[in-house]
């Protein structure tokens, strides 16, 4: 038996089609990788196809490493002469050889992120930039979608006619782009525009690189990105030996500049081609499977195709609601510890980074050791660990470490040398690092750095003397506010600035928890409350460890147990795709949750909450829309609405103001960083309906949350009376007269 009788009959397809442009459609856990090695393969064996007129590309440094080790088994001897790497990898080597037709040395340097943000400085410095205005983030960030669109600094200004904004940042386009220049450096998007430029302007190297790659592969294609996608087609225009494998299905990074319509198009740029469909998945149960279908035929913007695998049947998708993130938390890793599985088999997927801080405390609680994948520990994270040093500093200006952490943070103007003279004098006079700031006058050769130290200091000993009346979420927002740092994230306008105010209302709402579980809530207890958990973190140095990792994070992974967590409408879908104007962004979001499904081999528990906090307040959601687009026979709904009995009738999407909760006694312990938003959290709470209410419907009342409103329902329910309330500004809700409280005016 050949190797290729090992491939099913599609695959096989794949492989025996050599000659045009071909796309091959490949779903989640078809065996994609396996095609493409036994393509070049049967290319070399059977094709006669020399190896170095092959090139195959993907995306990532480790996927090319093991499509590297994965050919050289299969192919032997020769393979050392096809070229497989990744986009940036085949252009340094293009550009290494021939980049002097562009008027730059072949030994020019490549800059990293922190290379461009220094020169990115000197830019704004040298045109007098405002960088309150147009942080040097930003304009990376501009420069680099830019350069991705294959907009040069002459189309940008072109574009920006009669935008004052979009024109100051061409003036930086052009003056970034002639330092780099002048430096001899290509960013990582110049090595991929340069190429192109490179191939489009002279002939002879273009000939030269279309004669070598005359088969050409790319993995991963939905993902290439504008400039990508004309570095590809440029090359193969000649030989049209162009074979394209991708799922626009997995299509998830948009926000990185990925182009969707370079997959859905291709056939329309690349008349001829052959569409072969891998729809046979090796990897999940059919109903795994049927639950990914069922979501994703609801995106119009795809290619039609349904996975289906010989794989048993399986379990149903197990679909639990909570009453909060907490409750949803600690099930989620009782779960995992009362299956006796291996730890290393679970993965628990989330939609923001911010999610992973409920879960690791869980694990610490309950002792299960876990590994943080696409993100350090949550406490460990810098936004979070500069907000504990402003508290640690107010708390104990003591602590050196915290003070010199953030006395520049935000960017006050107070460089390492002033900072060094302090210390100095600090250690010459014997005293703290903070006592000597406020002694600055007297700290010899400070200059003008005297003035900004002492304004630091006046804005510390002010936060200090709001301890007594502030609360810790007050502090914290005072901090974010009158130091700037909130605004200086919001102003960098990017994903990663967005993740970092994820992760602070986070960090928010950890202290909202802490102080409504203590009855004396300090910022010295919250203080150590934080650091129990976050010294805590090394609870096991074995590779037997859950998995926690963003959905984005999670894509090419695969794990027999997958908990796909946070499945709520303004959560996963975010709001901000649920309110937008543009329907491909709920399409990415839907693709998004096709991922986190298909990652799963044997068992997958979806699970969302009904309030959740979000930077100190309790919102309250409705499960996920794509929850909605299951089938109700796919799902495993045995205590869906929790541990905890529900009156349906008191969740609806309008309501839900104030829930019911009786626990149980695993759920006792007040340590257990456990109900956020319920302070009666882990007492039994009983019902005692009232013989009778002292408001009526068309009544005002008050409510201690929502404010004034008008009575406009009330339902005896039994258990107790259900009241309908058209608040004055919080909309209609629906509640239980024993928890509402309401107070007729």
């Amino acid at each position: 038996m050949s190797i290729y009788e090992t491939l099913n009959p599609m695959q096989q397809e794949a492989v025996y089609h050599t000659e045009g442009p071909l796309l091959l459609l490949a779903g989640a856990g078809s065996g994609k990788t396996r095609v493409i090695t036994h393509r070049i393969a049967y290319l070399i064996e059977e094709r006669q196809v020399n190896p170095w007129n092959i090139l195959a590309i993907t995306f990532t440094n480790k996927a090319a490493g093991e499509m590297r080790e994965r050919v050289d088994q299969i192919v032997g001897f020769g393979s050392e002469s096809i070229w497989v790497s990744t986009f940036h990898s085949a252009c340094v080597r293009i550009l290494r050889r021939h980049i002097e037709y562009l008027g730059y040395t072949t030994n020019f340097t490549i800059y990293d992120p922190d290379d461009q943000k220094t020169l990115m400085r000197q830019v704004c410095k040298k045109l007098d930039i405002d960088t309150k205005m147009y942080r040097e983030k930003m304009l990376l960030n501009v420069i680099s979608s830019a350069k991705n669109e294959l907009i040069s600094p002459r189309e940008f200004e072109l574009n920006a006619e009669g935008d004052f904004r979009q024109k100051k940042i061409a003036g930086v386009y052009y003056e970034y782009q002639e330092q780099m220049r002048k430096n001899n450096a290509l960013d990582f998007d110049d090595l991929l525009v340069k190429t192109v430029e490179l191939l489009q302007n002279n002939a002879e190297v273009l000939n030269y690189y279309q004669d070598r790659f005359r088969y050409i592969m790319v993995d991963e294609y939905q993902d290439t990105n504008t400039v990508q996608f004309k570095f590809i087609s440029v090359l193969a225009a000649k030989y049209k030996n162009l074979c394209v494998v991708g799922d626009d299905d997995q299509s998830i990074y948009k926000f990185r500049g990925a182009n969707i319509a370079n997959i859905l198009n291709f056939e329309k740029v690349f008349p001829g081609t052959e569409v072969i469909k891998l729809e046979q998945n090796y990897r999940s149960t059919q109903n795994i499977l049927d639950v990914a279908n069922a979501v994703i035929r609801n995106n119009r913007g795809r290619k039609d195709k349904t996975l289906w695998t010989a794989n048993e049947a399986g379990e149903l998708v197990k679909l639990k609601q909570f009453d909060n993130a907490y409750e949803e938390a600690d099930y989620i890793i009782r779960d995992i510890r009362d299956a006796k599985v291996n730890y290393q088999d679970c993965a628990i997927l989330y939609r923001t980074n911010a999610q992973s801080r409920i879960l690791e405390e869980k694990c610490i609680n309950y002792n299960v050791p876990y590994r943080l994948v696409g993100g350090v520990n949550f406490y460990q994270r810098k936004e979070i660990k500069d907000i504990l040093a402003y508290l640690k500093t107010i708390e104990n200006g003591q602590d050196e470490i915290a003070v010199q952490r953030i006395i520049n943070v935000p960017k006050r103007g107070i460089g390492a040398t002033s900072i060094g003279k302090v210390i100095a004098y600090a250690s010459d006079q014997e005293i703290s690092f903070y006592d000597a700031l406020k002694d600055v006058e007297f700290v010899p050769g400070l200059g003008k750095a005297a003035e900004k130290i002492s304004r630091f200091v006046t804005q510390i000993q002010v936060f200090k003397s709001k301890l007594n009346v502030y609360s810790i979420r007050e502090l914290i927002e005072d901090i974010l506010d009158t130091t700037g740092y909130r605004q200086e994230l919001e102003a960098e306008d990017s994903i990663e600035a967005q993740t970092r105010l994820e992760n602070i209302e986070e960090f928010i709402n950890k202290a909202v928890s802490y102080s409504e579980q203590e009855e004396i809530p300090t910022l010295g207890g919250f203080l150590e409350d934080v650091a129990l958990v976050a010294d805590i973190d090394s609870l096991d140095d074995s590779d037997n460890r859950i998995v926690l990792m963003t959905l984005h994070s999670a894509k090419g992974l695969e794990f027999p147990r997958v908990y796909l967590s946070g499945l709520e409408d303004g959560l996963f879908p975010g709001s901000m795709a649920i309110n937008s104007d543009d329907p491909t962004d709920i399409e990415e979001e839907r693709r998004l949750c096709y991922v986190g499904i298909t990652r799963a081999r044997e068992t997958l528990t979806i699970s969302a909450a009904r309030q959740r906090m979000t930077n100190g307040e309790t919102r309250f959601s409705r499960i996920s829309r794509f929850v909605d687009e299951i089938p109700p026979q796919l799902l495993d709904k045995e205590n869906t609405v929790s541990i905890f009995e529900k009156k349906p009738s008191a969740y609806s999407e309008t309501a839900a103001s104030v829930t019911m909760t009786q626990t149980k006694s695993a759920y006792a312990s007040k340590k257990s960083v456990f109900a956020a938003s319920n302070n009666n959290f882990g007492k039994s709470l009983s019902i005692t309906k009232a013989d009778n209410l002292e408001y009526t419907i068309g009544d005002r009342v008050k409510h201690i949350k929502f404010k004034t409103g008008t009575v406009t329902g009330i339902v005896d329910g039994g258990r107790d009376f259900e009241v309908t309330v058209e608040f004055d500004t919080a909309g209609t809700k629906k509640m239980f007269a024993s928890f509402a409280k309401l107070v007729k005016i």
